[in-house]
């Protein structure tokens, strides 16, 4: 009896996935992944772009490149706007694909530009 109540307990602190619909188009994905993102501070009128690939379970086909970046400052303040960008997707992930959008996104590059607010 308690190794059951030790096992319940070891249970309860595991966190699941929410039970969000899941995706259905390529545009949900990237509305997905930018609600996830917050810009660096002082970092307006910027962004990053970045490319990446999924495996059909939501997960990422290694780490995002970066293919393109406008930050003012210097290389500190721009390399702490690509760091924020790839915090963001991994915070995202993994994300849930409905089958036919998992069956086609698997293995394909897809970009996604991670702006800041313009002022």
């Amino acid at each position: 009896m308690a190794r059951l109540l030790m096992m319940a307990g070891a249970l309860s602190v595991v966190s699941f996935p929410s039970a969000a619909a899941p995706l259905t188009s390529m545009d949900e994905v990237g509305a997905a992944l930018l609600a996830c993102w917050t810009p660096p501070a002082n970092s307006d009128n910027s962004s990053v772009t970045l490319s990446f690939s999924f495996k059909r379970d939501g997960t990422l086909i290694g780490p995002p490149k970066t293919t393109a970046i406008h930050v003012s400052g210097d290389d500190k303040a721009r390399t702490a706007y690509v760091d924020a960008a790839t915090r963001a997707m991994q915070d995202c992930l993994p994300l849930s694909f409905s089958p036919s959008l998992a069956q086609g996104i698997a293995g394909n590059v897809f970009t996604l530009q991670f702006n800041s607010p313009k002022k």
